[in-house]
């Protein structure tokens, strides 16, 4: 067992047909699953821990980390080129929360973890209660050019020389919207992160996937698909994944609201940590 901050974490190694998926928990009450975004060292604790003392006193906060990511297993050039990294995520996550016992639950995604639970809510309806989306890939049409300038930032960051803090810096100033809220520590603690070989081998053949697919599954297409009622959250000076992009989500889930914050980039659940976590609070109901 784990402790972050006063949180106490329990954390697994949960065996799959396609890999290990490492997963964190805290608290009790119901599930809610939470996906990590894709940048460079992300992981399941290190994008929401700053959150978990609020949303653990309500819920089973459920962190996995993504195939590619953390402590979970590397999906392969041959993984990669059958599948997107999305699909292989939806696999996985379906079947590590079998053997945790999950059935229905509440999920929650941002950024490339959004992808994943869109593709989710679409693949496996009955289960997800209720859906939160911060600034998902594949579910968003952009109005502007892609690459956005965050995509640019994460593509650049394992290349021309590999990784530094300085890129890290830049990675986290093209993600927020005042950088100054992060000092020199935090630059740290995330370029550290990202500095696993195993993880920078995967980001390379994951960035190239991305190219020759395109960019993101194309998941708007099935939005009307979603049951669950949704929260969209969003930045209204989002950088990565832009506000603009949203309108084709409301129009076509149908239960669906949305939540802009002023002066806020890519990382609403840091950026605005308190507001995010009353938000999600309050939307996932009385019941919990």
């Amino acid at each position: 067992m784990t402790t972050i901050s006063e949180v106490a974490l329990r954390t697994h190694q949960v065996a799959t047909a396609l890999g290990e998926i490492a997963v964190a928990e805290a608290g009790t009450g119901p599930v809610l699953v939470m996906l990590h975004g894709g940048g460079p060292g992300a992981s399941g604790v290190s994008n929401y821990h700053q959150n978990l003392p609020s949303l653990t006193r309500r819920f089973r906060v459920v962190l996995p980390d993504q195939p590619g990511f953390g402590g979970s297993y590397r999906p392969t050039e041959a993984d990669l080129d059958a599948r997107s990294i999305t699909a292989i995520t939806v696999d996985a996550l379906a079947e590590a929360l079998d053997g945790l016992g999950v059935e229905r639950f509440h999920l929650l995604g941002n950024s490339l973890g959004g992808a994943a639970a869109i593709a989710f809510a679409q693949a496996h309806r009955d289960r997800v209660e209720k859906l939160v989306l911060m600034a998902p890939g594949g579910g968003w049409l952009p109005f502007g050019p892609t690459p956005t300038e965050g995509q640019k930032e994460m593509f650049r960051y394992y290349n021309g020389g590999g990784p530094s803090e300085k890129k890290m810096a830049a990675f986290i100033r093209t993600m927020v919207f005042d950088h100054r809220q992060f000092g020199a520590d935090v630059v740290r603690a995330r370029y550290e992160a990202s500095l696993d070989e195993s993880h920078i081998a995967f980001y390379h053949l994951y960035n190239a996937a991305f190219a020759r697919r395109g960019g993101m599954d194309p998941l708007w297409r099935d939005l009307h698909l979603i049951k669950a009622p949704t929260l969209l959250l969003w930045g209204r000076d989002d950088r990565t994944i832009t506000l603009e992009g949203a309108q084709i989500m409301l129009k076509q889930i149908h239960d669906v609201q949305l939540h802009v914050f002023g002066g806020c980039g890519h990382w609403v659940q840091l950026e605005r940590a308190r507001e995010f976590e009353r938000l999600v609070t309050d939307f996932l109901g009385p019941e919990a």
